[in-house]
């Protein structure tokens, strides 16, 4: 079943944002285990402390995988727009703790919760103040900077295939291909204690940031992410994304989210403007003056020719 939805952020004169996700079983699994989500755009709490979304892809037997990711994704926007964080501004410590507090509260389902089993789910978040991204992860759920029309990993992914393309042992195709691609080495719900990793950086004009589970990145090369993003507005992109990651063969739950930064200019207050094109006109101060000024002169020509005539 294909989920999706498109939304538009307005961010002041500062820019506004411009958002799209999508999700979908596959052709293979009988159920999702992947969950996305993303923050209302038009809520006060988005408009004060700053715009959300977020990518888990959820594992463990029995459907647990989509109760991890399910969990994951609720505690992460809890604790983001807790109120006790007022006018959040150190995204880093917030986003860190958020995720501690899934691992907590995903471990504790796993053993008091119904269904019994162990799960565990990763989770990939990014954060927009402004023009400041911040983004979080754990896992091999990963985000991409799409900027001069190349797609680059903003995160590094908790695999061992990852460890092993880092360490040299194998290369970027290997990885794809290996019957070891699905180990993950650090996953939120495994562990009492968990490493969260997170990146912060400016955007520019123009940028996207997509967030992909890996039934996505590992079909879709990183020139055909940008292409796809930059082509298409956030929701088709999205759509896009996942049906591609389709066609070349993913058997995974797929899930994209886009978001894109579109910086707003000031617009002029009228008594500033300019008259003319270019800038280059006169303002209505200047004409004042040379009327003023064209005026002495002709009286001062006036008075010189009644004193010579």
């Amino acid at each position: 079943m294909l989920v999706s939805f498109g939304k538009s952020l307005k961010r002041g004169r500062m820019g506004k944002l411009l958002v799209g996700a999508a999700t979908d079983t596959g052709r293979v699994r009988d159920h999702n285990e992947d969950e996305v989500s993303l923050a209302e755009p038009e809520s006060e709490r988005a408009r004060e402390r700053g715009f959300l979304i977020a990518v888990a892809d959820g594992m463990g037997g029995h459907e647990r995988g989509e109760v991890a990711s399910k969990l994951a994704i609720e505690t992460l926007f809890t604790n983001f727009y807790a109120d006790e964080h007022g006018a959040a501004t150190d995204m880093v410590a917030i986003l860190q703790q958020a995720f501690k507090n899934a691992n907590i509260r995903i471990m504790e389902e796993a053993v008091n919760g119904e269904g019994g089993g162990s799960m565990g789910t990763t989770m990939v978040a990014a954060a927009v103040v402004g023009d400041n991204l911040t983004v979080a992860n754990v896992g091999d759920s990963r985000a991409y900077l799409v900027r001069a029309e190349q797609a680059t990993p903003i995160t590094k992914d908790h695999s061992l295939v990852a460890e092993q393309v880092a360490g040299g042992v194998m290369t970027e195709e290997e990885a794809r291909t290996s019957n070891y691609r699905n180990i993950i080495t650090r996953a939120l719900g495994h562990r009492p204690k968990v490493e969260v990793d997170v990146f912060e950086l400016r955007l520019l004009p123009e940028d996207r940031i997509v967030l992909l589970s890996d039934g996505v990145h590992g079909s879709v090369e990183p020139e055909d992410v940008a292409t796809l993003v930059l082509q298409k507005p956030p929701q088709e992109a999205s759509q896009a994304l996942i049906e591609l990651a389709l066609e070349q063969g993913s058997t995974d739950n797929v899930t994209a989210a886009i978001v894109m930064f579109e910086p707003t200019m000031p617009v002029a207050e009228p008594e500033l403007a300019t008259v003319g094109s270019g800038g280059r006109g006169l303002s209505p101060i200047v004409l004042i003056l040379f009327v003023i000024v064209a005026l002495a002169v002709i009286l001062g020509v006036v008075y010189a020719a009644g004193l010579f005539a």
